[in-house]
């Protein structure tokens, strides 16, 4: 008896420290993985956070350093002392070629003249770059700015067409007339096409009567850029017509003038001839 109440005893407390023990182990494990986790989720934000920022930012942007080189080397400017080169090749302010000189010499050169430096071409080996006086620059640049805006201003050619017939009428020959003024106006190239008319009575040079016409309507605002030309075997004539440049207006009004002046001339030709008619 004494045995059976031993043995009980003995198995009841192996139960309760197997149940103290799987208590304790399980709020120890508990207490540890908890603020792991917190820590964790704690720390997520500021992971996301450091992620957009990076993401967001240009300070070590490899395309941005690219941008800014390329702007710097076709920048026109004095760059002083800072030759980067330890040998370039270097023209003078007349633009003589001095030939390969050391960077130092070059430095000499500058302070000797009272001259600039200027990189002139950055691919070549080694790079070439050129001594301007202060003058030079500012005119290279008024220079490379009028060409960079006339290229921005010519865009591409606009070319217009018309086509009509030699017996065209003349309320509609003035009326495309009036349209092909229109497009010169706005610097368009016209193509010109008359076809030649059905009547058999119709003079040879119709045609080209017909393009003088229309020219004449437009004086110095256009001009031919091709003469008229026969295609489809004579059996239509063709020219383009441009509106003047800068210098083909010039030219024009030099003509008018000169013209004008002639006439005058003869008028008063005429008058001093009949003046001593008179006398006599």
């Amino acid at each position: 008896m004494a045995a059976l109440f031993l043995k009980s005893l003995t198995l009841q407390t192996i139960k309760t420290k197997s149940n103290c023990v799987g208590r304790c182990f399980g709020k120890h494990m508990v207490q540890k993985t908890a603020p792991a986790q917190l820590s964790l989720i704690a720390s997520a934000p500021r992971l996301s956070y450091l992620i957009h920022a990076k993401a967001f930012s240009t300070a070590d942007d490899p395309q941005d350093e690219r941008r800014k080189k390329k702007e710097n080397e076709t920048d026109f400017s004095n760059i002083g002392r800072k030759i980067h080169e330890r040998i370039i090749h270097v023209l003078d302010e007349k633009g003589n070629d001095l030939g390969n000189m050391h960077r130092a010499d070059v430095i000499r050169l500058m302070d000797e003249r009272n001259l600039r430096l200027v990189q002139r071409n950055a691919s070549a080996e080694p790079p070439e770059y050129q001594l301007m006086t202060g003058a030079q620059i500012y005119q290279e640049r008024l220079r490379l700015g009028e060409r960079g805006k006339a290229s921005v201003k010519a865009g591409p050619t606009v070319i217009k067409e018309v086509t009509f017939s030699s017996n065209i009428g003349q309320h509609d020959l003035d009326t495309k007339s009036k349209q092909i003024q229109q497009w010169i106006k706005k610097k368009y190239q016209v193509k010109i096409t008359i076809k030649k008319g059905k009547k058999v009575d119709e003079p040879e040079n119709k045609m080209e009567e017909l393009f003088n016409q229309i020219l004449q309507t437009m004086s110095g605002i256009a001009t031919f850029s091709s003469r008229p030309q026969a295609i489809k075997g004579g059996k239509a004539l063709v020219c383009v017509l441009h509106h003047l440049s800068n210098k083909e207006e010039n030219a024009h009004r030099e003509t008018q003038k000169t013209k004008k002046r002639d006439t005058v001339n003869k008028e008063n030709g005429a008058d001093d001839k009949e003046s001593n008619i008179l006398h006599q």
